[in-house]
């Protein structure tokens, strides 16, 4: 498979209009046609399409697991989606879009389950549609009112939102990567948020499949918390480091004086690990 592209997204719409979608589920009519998203400069004549957000939503998650599965094989790991753990309030109404785990059952046990991914993808591009067979592109997501992906507010909040609930569920989260995947830029007023989110390490990257959209001041944020992949070999260098370096999250306040009474205990082991491993449970006690 390549990464995401327009070809995916007309396959999408013929996939969906011929084995369980209508047009009206898919396109907004309007009076010049049907069309993923109202044209800019034509009027939205009153509603949103919402009808087509779990369709394309199942879609984009199956389309990620057979993108990411040879990967996940060479890491000697399984790409399940829907996995559920109580242990990190993963639940059955509220599951891991996809996840590597060292098993393929859909409920895992946190030690099993070696990355999480968050999925927010969505059609991209706009397109009109004349029939099966013939669904035109006629846009990029510049041309149209709608924002999609990981340029919609509302998907932004509910990943970061998703991924602190797992990051509080206990320490069973504390050594899980969780990337967020999108096939769109985010939205510049996003940036800064996307890199402290990094840097802090509550989330270990918002990502772009869609190198089909690149621009030179859309490839990355400054501290890499936003990246647009550009070919599969980049995306499994990048997985290849979340899941054979080992990582520790953790996040405290407390004052300056504990802070240095814990550097200087864990500062006595002799090894940088031991240093590493004394300093993290003291400063979760």
């Amino acid at each position: 498979m390549e990464l995401w592209n327009n070809n995916d997204e007309i396959l999408f719409f013929k996939e969906a209009l011929k084995h369980f979608a209508s047009p009206e589920q898919l396109f907004y009519r309007l009076q010049s046609g049907y069309y993923a998203y109202v044209p800019k400069g034509i009027a939205t004549e009153g509603k949103t399409l919402q009808s087509r957000n779990s369709l394309i939503g199942r879609y984009t998650e199956k389309w990620c697991k057979s993108l990411l599965e040879p990967i996940a094989k060479e890491l000697g790991l399984f790409a399940v989606n829907g996995v559920v753990c109580e242990e990190l309030g993963l639940s059955k109404r509220s599951s891991a879009d996809l996840a590597f785990c060292k098993t393929n059952d859909v409920t895992q046990s946190a030690d099993s389950i070696k990355l999480i991914f968050e999925i927010k993808m969505s059609i991209v591009s706009n397109y009109k549609y004349h029939d099966v067979d013939n669904i035109e592109l006629v846009g990029n997501y510049k041309q149209h009112t709608g924002n999609p992906s990981l340029l919609r507010s509302d998907s932004m909040l509910k990943a970061i939102g998703k991924s602190i609930n797992i990051r509080v569920s206990g320490m069973s989260s504390t050594k899980i990567p969780i990337i967020i995947l999108g096939n769109s830029p985010i939205n510049y007023s996003y940036i800064k948020k996307v890199d402290y989110l990094k840097t802090f390490g509550v989330i270990q990257g918002f990502w772009s499949l869609n190198p089909s959209l690149l621009t030179e001041e859309l490839t990355y944020s400054p501290n890499m918390g936003f990246v647009t992949i550009l070919k599969k070999e980049m995306l499994l260098e990048y997985l290849r480091n979340l899941i054979t370096e080992e990582q520790n999250y953790f996040s405290s306040m407390i004052s300056k004086n504990k802070l240095g009474e814990i550097i200087s205990i864990a500062y006595k082991e002799k090894t940088d690990i031991l240093r590493a491993e004394k300093f993290l449970t003291l400063i979760r006690n």
